[in-house]
């Protein structure tokens, strides 16, 4: 019989506490590992963070299994190409690499950066940013990926106005909840679809209306809206068409996980395809990680416009638990990871 057992890594000079992923798997608790891994210094133009806290979100799946195959020519053709699939941090900056101005080290920061499921990441500078003074390790940890793409989906591409009527789907989740506080923040009368059980935190986030999902369809309101956020990315391009006003524009930041090939994405690539068109602007688009990004959602979290909502926090030896969570769907806003103190 085989033994199952997990031993506990051993702990060596240069070497940190880390998730290991040795192989594409859909199933956290098969693919991901606590590992002893060798710890990484700052290179030229380079941030080495002592890492606080990360979080996971959809692109962690995406990433761990592979999926869809579009994915690997990034991540990995047979095998990751990165230790783990995290992907967001907040911490303390530990080393500066030859070339890099702005960061020293003591500086603390969030931001993104590859293989950030462990006790030390290397970030590039123009990745990241001070960290809001008044945001723990793990709240911070939250921001970089899904408060950016609901920047760009609400601010950037769905130009929400004061008086505009949005409609935002997934409302609950990592992106969704960022975006509610957003197009309220603009001025927008904000109608947000959830579930049940979520509906009161989306209320208390901004939103003028909500929607239960699972009680009633956003298609039976004669309503109208003049930007459409789709983040739940599970209704067709002609059901978003018809809830969208005559010139109104709908921006897609996610997509149906089924389907190895494409995964969802060729709605976003009819969207793109038809705008030109349809008076209606229909659209999708890939966030952009970047420092000024970063900087524009501390000066909303310090203005206290925008907060993140903390669903629970896992530690760092219970990675996979914190994905599963996310998968299982329960999760309102974000699920967070906490690195080993010291």
């Amino acid at each position: 019989m085989q033994n199952t057992t997990r031993r506990t890594p051993t702990r060596t000079a240069g070497s940190m506490t880390a998730i290991a992923q040795e192989c594409y798997g859909a199933e956290p608790e098969a693919v991901l590992q606590v590992a002893r891994l060798a710890r990484p210094d700052a290179g030229p133009g380079e941030v080495l963070v002592r890492v606080r806290a990360s979080s996971v979100d959809r692109g962690t799946w995406h990433l761990m299994a592979g999926l869809p195959y579009a994915v690997r020519p990034v991540s990995g053709l047979r095998r990751p190409k990165l230790a783990n699939p995290g992907r967001t941090i907040a911490g303390v900056v530990a080393a500066v690499g030859p070339g890099v101005s702005g960061f020293a080290p003591g500086d603390e920061v969030y931001g993104t950066a590859p293989a950030a499921f462990a006790e030390y990441a290397v970030a590039r500078p123009d990745r990241i940013a001070t960290k809001p003074a008044g945001l723990s390790f793990e709240e911070a940890a939250t921001v970089p990926i899904s408060a950016l793409t609901a920047l760009q989906a609400v601010r950037d591409r769905g130009q929400v106005q004061e008086g505009r009527h949005v409609l935002i789907t997934g409302a609950s989740g990592g992106v969704g909840t960022f975006a509610v506080q957003l197009a309220h923040a603009l001025g927008a009368h904000v109608t947000a679809v959830a579930s049940t059980p979520k509906l009161d935190a989306v209320r208390a986030l901004g939103a003028d209306h909500v929607i239960d999902h699972t009680r009633e369809d956003f298609l039976a309101d004669p309503r109208r809206y003049d930007v459409i956020v789709d983040i739940a990315g599970n209704r067709s391009l002609r059901d978003l068409r018809r809830a969208l006003s005559t010139r109104g524009r709908l921006v897609i930041t996610g997509g149906e996980t089924e389907g190895r090939w494409l995964g969802g994405t060729d709605r976003q690539l009819r969207a793109q395809a038809l705008s030109p068109f349809t008076r209606q602007t229909l659209g999708t688009f890939i966030a952009s990680e970047h420092a000024d990004g970063l900087r524009d959602l501390t000066a909303l979290i310090d203005a206290g416009t925008l907060s993140p909502v903390v669903d629970r926090v896992y530690p760092l030896a219970e990675a996979a638990a914190a994905v599963r969570h996310l998968l299982h769907g329960r999760a309102v806003g974000k699920v967070a990871i906490a690195a080993p103190a010291g």
